[in-house]
């Protein structure tokens, strides 16, 4: 068998480790259906539910009769599971016999990354969906002086859909925008600057703010679609990570192929705003 310490659900579980370690945009999603499916082809209805009308109850109405109760209106998607990415590569066995030790932690670290970027890409995508508001009719110019204002006002349109901020709010920005972020948060408050460390992750009043190079880019590229959203905002799923060793006929190698089958859907669209912004 390839690889004398292969193992597939070892290796599978790996991988998956590392995906929930690597991935920016898929970790603030909401993975609450990913039980429900399987398989390429399945797909998930799910249920969205509106709000009931709050009515005030008058000291004057003596017989303390109410309205006829309400039909809450619901509101539905489906979201079909049908995005597949695989791996399939070889270590020849004289590579192998003068490799140092660790070739598979290596290997499998390689794997997560590049398909933890798949993935990323794909949810980072959704903030040109048709379901999603944009900020501006038009991208504004971002730069140091009016990045604030930039991402108040997204907080804003947000607070307007009565998005309940207790459930987590984040920003994922990319390097140019995090870069006029930080310069001028660094501006504003000197004495929270610990809050940048690392340079990827900062709070900015209640929201999170995520740094990724896979923000969503349109227009040749000069465009950055940056999501403010809800955890709640996207649904996700990433129901299986499949892999298996092999000898080529071939080759004197030993080879490992695998893929993972995932999805995801706005969900949400209220609770998700793009910031469309290029810069000068």
């Amino acid at each position: 068998m390839a690889y004398t310490n292969f193992i597939p659900s070892v290796w599978a579980e790996s991988i998956n480790r590392e995906l929930e370690r690597a991935c920016v945009f898929v970790e603030d999603c909401n993975r609450q259906y990913e039980g429900a499916v399987s398989k390429k082809g399945d797909s998930v209805h799910i249920l969205g539910i509106g709000k009931p009308t709050i009515k005030k109850l008058e000291r004057t109405n003596a017989s303390g009769n109410i309205d006829e109760a309400e039909e809450v209106e619901d509101n539905s998607v489906i979201l079909n599971i049908e995005q597949i990415r695989y791996f399939n590569y070889k270590v020849g066995d004289i590579d192998k016999a003068q490799a140092v030790g660790g070739l598979m932690d290596a290997l499998s670290a390689e794997t997560s990354e590049g398909l933890a970027n798949e993935m990323d890409k794909y949810i980072a995508d959704f903030a040109t969906d048709s379901g999603v508001t944009k900020l501006n009719s038009a991208a504004l110019v971002a730069t140091k002086e009016n990045v604030l204002d930039i991402l108040d006002d997204a907080i804003e349109k947000l607070q307007e859909n009565d998005v309940n901020f207790a459930s987590g709010v984040i920003v994922t920005v990319s390097p140019r925008f995090y870069k006029l972020f930080k310069q001028a948060y660094i501006d504003k408050n000197t004495d929270n600057t610990g809050d940048l460390k690392n340079g990827k992750v900062a709070m900015y009043g209640n929201v999170t703010i995520k740094l990724s190079n896979n923000v969503c880019k349109t227009e040749d590229g000069t465009v950055d679609n940056i999501m403010i959203r809800t955890k709640r905002a996207i649904a996700f799923v990433n129901p299986l990570t499949h892999t298996e060793a092999y000898r080529p006929e071939k080759s004197f190698a030993d080879a490992v192929k695998g893929y993972v089958l995932f999805d995801g859907k706005v969900v949400r669209p209220k609770e998700i705003i793009n910031i469309n912004v290029k810069y000068a």
